[in-house]
């Protein structure tokens, strides 16, 4: 089997499972450039084990529910499914992986997929056929140990295993709920830079910089009040990276609500078509 790449995805607004936009329209294609997987691993922003118990979890049940974790949005999003089964299998397997690296992870029987994961996996895999688990988070931990998170899980690229890092290159919903910006409203000079810096220093392969991207960054803390969306993003750098590097390429980069940047990421050496 060849390997996969791995991803990340910003997956912006739960909106984005109902509303029209370049990046909604990005992804409904995307499933279709890469090699079918035989499993997909999520790892999402809104899993966060400092906040569930503090020990990092992955979904071990083979029939995950669907999780409307979040409010004020229209009925229509809170009757959707995505009823992918699970992998139990798959969850051991991470497990033991993890345990090999000196890392501890422990499979949750019970939790389900939360919409970092199943908003993005029904616009880009919408028949829910393939097996998803899904990998917490840690906001409480260095981005040096989400990227080591994603450097154990690499063997799984050859294992036919898409790992998916779901979270947002910028996120700041307090500038969001301020403003109420209309969806396809530019962004500002804040968000642009933001993201062109993280562009530039991953096309110069420059890894501890974009683990720091909050701190060294152009409005780095405006972006990321909180480390919780961009974790993410270092476990698909981590699990793509090899001797070579990171082998980073930006698939699409568009804006949501003005704030919102949904750029999309591909490591390794893997083609991914645009």
């Amino acid at each position: 089997m060849r390997r996969l790449p791995s991803l990340f995805v910003s997956h912006g607004s739960p909106m984005m499972a109902l509303e029209p936009s370049p990046a909604r329209d990005f992804l409904a294609g995307l499933g279709t450039r890469l090699l079918r997987p035989r499993a997909i691993l999520v790892v999402s922003a809104h899993h966060d084990a400092a906040y569930e118990g503090g020990a990092a979890t992955v979904t071990a049940s083979p029939a995950p529910p669907t999780i409307h974790d979040f409010g004020g949005f229209p009925d229509e999003l809170f009757a959707m499914r995505y009823p992918a089964p699970g992998d139990p299998a798959l969850a051991q397997r991470i497990v033991e992986l993890f345990a090999g690296h000196g890392l501890t992870v422990t499979a949750d029987p019970d939790r389900g997929l939360d919409h970092g994961a199943w908003v993005p996996l029904s616009v880009a895999y919408p028949e829910a056929d393939i097996p998803v688990v899904q990998l917490s988070i840690a906001s409480n931990a260095p981005p040096e140990w989400h990227y080591a998170l994603g450097q154990a899980l690499a063997p799984m690229r050859d294992e036919g295993v898409l790992i998916i890092g779901s979270g947002s290159i910028t996120h700041n919903l307090r500038a969001f709920f301020t403003t109420r910006p209309p969806i396809g409203a530019p962004a500002p000079a804040w968000v642009s830079d933001f993201t062109a810096w993280v562009a530039g220093r991953m096309e110069a392969n420059a890894v501890d910089d974009v683990l720091h991207a909050v701190d060294r960054a152009p409005h780095g803390r405006d972006n990321h009040p909180t480390p919780d969306h961009i974790l993410p993003l270092f476990v698909a750098m981590g699990a793509g990276a090899n001797a070579g590097g990171l082998h980073a390429r930006r698939l699409h980069a568009s804006t949501t609500y003005a704030v919102l940047a949904m750029d999309v990421y591909a490591f390794g050496e893997e083609a991914v078509a645009v």
